[in-house]
């Protein structure tokens, strides 16, 4: 028997946002693991992210999607209210409430970063017995800015700190299911709500959709190339902060070594940092040539804080020499890019925090050049390496692990969250 589950993202396309890839990539697949799906997301004309309409050719037509609307952001920003979980607020309580009322579900599920969203869970579970799922693809109430300086705060800290510890907690009282990118999210609202060890929960990763390549290869004349075709270009694409530092710092400093002794070979390379910045148009700060330049690097590192679409993105990877990803040095950050990023068979070099899932991941693929950043000393000759290799053009395609491209397949991560949906309603 066909079950229902209506899940709310506030982003989806053709808004260009990350945290509904999971839901983006999942919607052709639910229907084969018995989940008819329906979304709630906000009307696009509300949001002020960069909007890229191809990624609506990989949304099934047969989806039902429901669209909400939101105060003006240029009004509430004024009194703190920015966030698009909160402009939208009232205007999903009434939509869905309509929904719930004309139509059965079996399942609410929550799959976004914009958590207050989430606090609407519990009340639509008193009013109509639905039971709801939150996905926690990066954690919502934490205190990892709390001891960082004022200017690498995001904006209106404090004020979202307190309303995130509240509103995290009501919702987590009354949670039935919880998703994670990382286990280390699930131990942590463990540790603070004791009730969640009775609550089903999984770890689910993003996944791999290989569909999104036919469909950049079909539009790659819409776009223009960003790297030189003069030189040896290593790409990253994604966002840029301080706390990528640590995963940074080893490569500027391989590449200010190489230049400084062999300027012949190591002139021809350059690293481009694209789509660092996730500020509105016209407002985008660099945040990692001040990091760059402290090296002398400005002439061979790139860096282009404006967003660039999806399927752009896209083709910039496949344009590129070899890949480059840092990671947070926030032990759980996992980075859902490193799926297309794979999917390429580009040349990849990744450094990350030890502790960070995705070095798991990328070693079940097969990655050669995926180090951890706690071990610069040892990682030093091997980065200079794998810039000769690049330079020198000494690469080969990369053959990853069959097993690790079926378990991270988009299909088999829904086929992951649609088990998990069986075991809350099944109780």
């Amino acid at each position: 028997m066909i079950k229902k589950v209506l899940i709310i993202s506030p982003y989806f396309p053709p808004a260009n946002a990350a945290d509904m890839q999971r839901v983006r990539m999942s919607l052709p697949y639910f229907a084969a693991f018995g989940w008819d799906a329906e979304m709630v997301t906000v009307d696009e004309k509300y949001t002020d992210l960069l909007k890229d309409d191809l990624l609506l050719q990989s949304v099934p037509v047969n989806i039902k999607v429901h669209k909400v609307k939101a105060l003006n952001k240029k009004r509430t920003a004024k009194i703190g209210l920015g966030g698009i979980a909160l402009r939208s607020l009232w205007f999903y309580r009434q939509k869905i409430n309509h929904l719930l009322k004309n139509e059965k579900f079996d399942l609410i599920y929550f799959s976004t970063t914009q958590f207050p969203i989430c606090v609407l869970g519990a009340y639509w579970k008193r009013r109509f017995g639905v039971p709801y799922i939150i996905d926690m693809q990066d954690p919502w109430y934490s205190d990892y800015y709390t001891d960082k300086p004022k200017d690498q705060r995001p904006p209106k800290y404090k004020v979202a700190y307190l309303l995130h510890k509240y509103l995290e907690a009501i919702a987590m009282k009354h949670v039935d299911g919880l998703i994670s990118v990382s286990e280390s999210y699930i131990t942590e609202l463990r540790d603070r709500y004791p009730s969640l060890n009775q609550v089903p929960s999984a770890i689910i990763t993003f996944g791999a959709f290989e569909p999104d390549f036919k469909i950049a290869a079909d539009n790659k004349d819409k776009f223009n190339s960003l790297l030189d075709p003069a030189t040896k270009n290593i790409v990253y694409i994604g966002r840029g902060s301080t706390d990528m530092y640590k995963a940074i710092i080893p490569v500027f400093d391989a590449l200010s070594n190489g230049l400084n002794n062999e300027p012949g070979i190591f002139n021809r390379l350059k690293l481009y940092f694209i789509g660092t910045s996730y500020a509105p148009v016209g407002k985008e700060i660099k945040t990692i040539m001040p990091l760059a330049k402290q090296y002398g690097l400005q002439d061979n590192v790139i860096e282009i804080p404006q967003r660039i679409s999806y399927y752009h993105t896209l083709l910039t990877l496949q344009q590129a020499d070899a890949l480059f990803i840092p990671g947070s040095e926030h032990p759980a950050y996992t980075a859902s890019k490193i799926y297309p990023y794979l999917l390429t068979g580009k040349y990849l070099l990744a450094i990350f925090n030890a502790q960070s899932p995705a070095l798991n991941t990328l070693k079940e693929y097969g990655v050669k050049n995926a180090y951890s950043y706690d071990a610069t000393s040892e990682i030093s000759l091997k980065i200079n390496t794998f810039f000769k290799e690049v330079i020198n053009g000494d690469l080969t395609i990369q053959e990853y692990d069959k097993e690790a491209l079926k378990k991270y397949s988009a299909k088999n991560i829904t086929k992951l969250q649609c088990e998990l949906f069986n075991r809350v309603i099944g109780g």
